[in-house]
């Protein structure tokens, strides 16, 4: 069969399982039951391509598009709906509150609880890799992972440069605008802080001039139900896009790359599934049950896990932390964006920390060592903060981490071909920790 037939029958499989899709929706399907369809018929979509093309899928990158586009505009629509909904979620929630020191209380809560998932994550990578015996010194290197090194090298000395002064200036927005169409790596964050202190500004205006105040409210209020049913009209799109996504990440994966590092990637999921557990008891303790948050968020976890972006998830948290977790809406908006880009546990925590791990018996440092450990945790912690104002997720963090543990980087850019299937399991990790802090604190505040 020539390579054109394939390319149709491959296109023609991703409509009719489209098709089937939409068809779950006239039958009244719940979210939840159309995701984990979409999941199942992404991994049978991109396992087809893999054995139609004999598990060969180098040369079909113009086919491989056209599946992923779905995928590519639900993704962009999402991207689209981050900044209004923050913007309007937290200065309408501003200006319901009835003590402003609920605002501090809040981000103390969250950025706490982020911190302390994040060092129990770290925690958790160290002991899998001690327990799996992973070492740095048995990883194949080849020519990509020789390009890729050189690049990261050059990376790693910028990010080095950075320091927390300059960092936490970073985070303050000098042109709103400018954060609005996210021009930065903390332009969510920028946009945490103009509302927040627009939302405060409009409470002034109200205590001066009442009636004045009122209509502002009831401006916002009118705003913000229009941008919540945009939130709700395009999450209601996320079935076609883990579909699409899906199928993408199977379809390009290489079964050489995995099989030479599928030890890696089994422990990695392990620390990941261990992780989720620690959530799980979290919740128990704050007297939430955990298989009911689990179920509620199932959906928003799936799209992390087919999108690989924290952020593009943050409309789904945001909407599922309000609607079904009863989480109040500023909570939610600060939880989600926050968590997004600081302290995120897969990203931020495990990742970096089994790096460490695996790399310090190379250069002759003891990992299992009390002062390694506490080291690394402590420098874990701190350089989730740097990943926020650097972006670039969990390559960024390892490149911070290992340096300033005396550690070279060549290990991040060796694990490069199995980076998209682990980024997957981590990226939804993050976002339930991101959520998690908005359950616990909003019950920690008495919001």
């Amino acid at each position: 069969m020539s390579d054109s037939y394939i390319e149709l029958l491959c296109l023609s499989l991703e409509i009719v399982f489209i098709c089937i899709l939409v068809k779950l929706r006239s039958l009244s399907y719940g979210l939840t039951k159309q995701v984990a369809f979409a999941l199942l018929l992404g991994l049978l979509l991109g396992f087809s391509i893999q054995f139609l093309y004999k598990f060969n899928v180098q040369d079909i990158a113009s086919m491989l598009a056209w599946i992923r586009l779905p995928g590519e505009i639900y993704t962009a629509l999402l991207k689209m709906i981050i900044m209004p909904l923050v913007l309007v979620t937290i200065i309408n929630s501003v200006l319901r509150l009835q003590l402003v020191s609920s605002l501090g209380r809040i981000g103390f809560s969250v950025i706490s609880i982020l911190m302390i998932t994040t060092a129990i994550a770290a925690v958790i990578g160290i002991a899998v890799v001690q327990i799996f015996g992973l070492n740095a010194e048995g990883l194949l290197q080849g020519e990509r992972e020789i390009s890729e090194l050189r690049e990261l090298e050059i990376d790693s000395k910028i990010i080095t440069n950075l320091d927390l002064p300059n960092l936490l200036v970073s985070f303050v927005p000098t042109n709103i605008f400018s954060d609005l169409s996210g021009s930065r790596e903390t332009s969510v964050i920028g946009v945490v802080i103009f509302s927040i202190f627009f939302g405060l500004s409009a409470l002034l205006v109200h205590k001066e001039q009442p009636l004045l105040g009122h209509r502002i409210k009831q401006g916002m209020e009118a705003i913000q139900a229009v941008v919540m049913q945009l939130v709700k009209l395009v999450v209601s799109l996320s079935p076609f896009g883990i579909l699409s996504l899906i199928a993408y990440v199977v379809a390009s994966s290489s079964a050489q790359d995995i099989y030479n590092l599928f030890l890696f990637v089994v422990a990695s999921y392990v620390a990941i599934f261990i992780m989720f557990m620690v959530h799980a008891l979290l919740l128990a303790v704050n007297g939430y049950n955990p298989l009911s948050y689990f179920k509620k968020v199932w959906p928003v976890l799936s799209f992390a896990f087919a999108t690989r972006s924290s952020a593009a998830t943050i409309p789904l948290n945001v909407s599922t932390q309000i609607e079904q977790l009863n989480v109040p809406e500023l909570v939610a908006s600060i939880s989600a964006s926050l968590g997004s880009t600081i302290g995120q546990n897969g990203c931020a925590g495990l990742y970096p920390a089994m790096l460490a791990v695996m790399v310090a018996p190379t250069v002759g440092q003891d990992p299992s060592s009390l002062g390694f450990i506490l080291s690394l945790i402590g420098i874990v912690c701190l350089s989730s903060f740097g990943v926020a104002g650097v972006g670039g997720g969990a390559t960024f963090a390892a490149l911070i981490v290992l340096p300033a543990m005396g550690l070279p980087v060549s290990l991040v850019a060796l694990l490069i071909s199995v980076e998209a299937l682990i980024d997957m399991g981590r990226t939804s990790l993050n976002v339930s920790g991101s959520m998690l802090s908005g359950v616990i604190s909003a019950r920690f505040t008495r919001e």
